[in-house]
Parts: structure tokens; C-alpha cells; sequence
């Protein structure tokens, strides 16, 4: 919950800056962070679908598939090669934890909260020194549609399009706000200005 009047909003963060954190927190042995990290900006899911995770449902895989718990939809996602690759030296790290496990487990043994993953990001924003304002769980979301959108190039109205399909969006509008796409068209009108 927010205060009255205060700022609520995650940002994107650079995508060349998540894939160092996520190296860096691999190379630091907090390999489910790592894993959060990646799968975060990688599915482009909300953390309440990402938390529910088991190791079978990503471990050796090419595809997820995950019923969205805000929307009731099922989504399909193709795991990045990459990712694969990724997932399966975190897992190794972990000392093979049972398959039927879920993947993002305190050292207590229960699935993190979505506040408790929150003060994590902050507290690796600080270590990390990454660059960006307002980190939390959404921005992993938000930087894998700002970085499909920033590689499409001139296809980025169509890249829009199905980001708004794949977001559950009414519209590319909608898409465009959330991503912080219309803010910084809007806020690039004071630069027509000369003095």
C-alpha cells in the first residue's frame, strides 16, 4: 500500500545493467535471486506468477507455460537458449533441489513474499549501484517491454501491439503509458523550446 500522494511507480531498468546484475548476483552465489532476476525480465511475468514457479516447470525446458493469476489467461513463453542455460547452473548452485520444488524459496523454506522480494531488489540496488530510481518487482516486468520495444527498431508500433496483447492491455496506449514510453515523448516537448 502506498502513502496519500506519494510516488507508487517502478521503473525500467537498462537492459545491458540486468544482465551484469544478474551475472554479478550468479558470481556472488545468490543464485535464486539471479534466477528471479532473469526470469523476471526475461518471461516478462508479474512476480505473482513468477513466485509460484517449480524447478520442472522451468529446469530443461523450451517453453512455460503459466496461467496468469491476475487474469486468468494462459500464456505460453519460449525460454531464451540463453536463460536455459542460466536456469540450469542456478539449479546445479542449489545443489539440485527436487525437481517438484518451488524455485524461489527463503532460507526458511516457504516462498518469498512479494514484499519481502521487494526490500531484496532495494537492498541490491544499493550493493549493486544500479541506476534507476524506483526498483521493485515490476521493473523486471517493465524492462522486458521496454528492451522488445527499444530492438524492434521501425517495427516498435507493431512490437507495441503485441506487448499489449501479451501485458493483457486494452490498448498500445495503455502499453505506452505503462512502459513510460508516452512520459518521455511528452516531456521531450519542452526540448522544441529555444531561447
Amino acid at each position: 500500500m502506498c502513502l496519500r500522494n506519494s510516488y507508487n511507480v517502478s521503473d525500467y531498468v537498462n537492459w545491458d545493467s540486468l544482465i551484469n546484475l544478474i551475472r554479478k548476483l550468479y558470481d556472488d552465489r545468490n543464485y535464486r535471486i539471479s534466477l528471479l532476476v532473469g526470469c523476471g525480465c526475461f518471461f516478462g511475468l508479474r512476480i505473482s506468477d513468477i513466485l509460484t514457479l517449480c524447478w520442472n516447470d522451468i529446469l530443461d525446458k523450451e517453453k512455460l507455460v503459466v496461467v496468469e493469476k491476475k487474469t486468468k489467461k494462459r500464456r505460453e513463453i519460449l525460454i531464451n537458449p540463453q536463460l536455459k542455460k542460466h536456469i540450469k547452473l542456478c539449479y546445479d548452485g542449489l545443489s539440485c533441489p527436487e525437481k517438484d520444488e518451488k524455485c524461489f524459496l527463503s532460507q526458511k523454506k516457504c516462498v518469498y513474499s512479494v514484499q519481502r522480494i521487494n526490500v531484496i531488489l532495494k537492498e541490491i540496488k544499493e550493493k549493486y549501484n544500479l541506476k534507476v530510481q524506483h526498483f521493485s518487482t515490476h521493473s523486471l516486468r517493465k524492462s522486458f517491454g521496454r528492451e522488445i520495444v527499444e530492438n524492434a527498431g521501425q517495427d516498435a508500433e507493431f512490437a507495441l501491439i503485441k506487448l499489449s496483447e501479451l501485458f493483457n492491455h486494452s490498448n498500445t496506449a495503455v502499453t505506452r503509458r505503462y512502459l513510460g514510453l508516452r512520459k518521455e515523448e511528452l516531456l521531450e516537448t519542452y526540448n522544441l523550446l529555444r531561447f
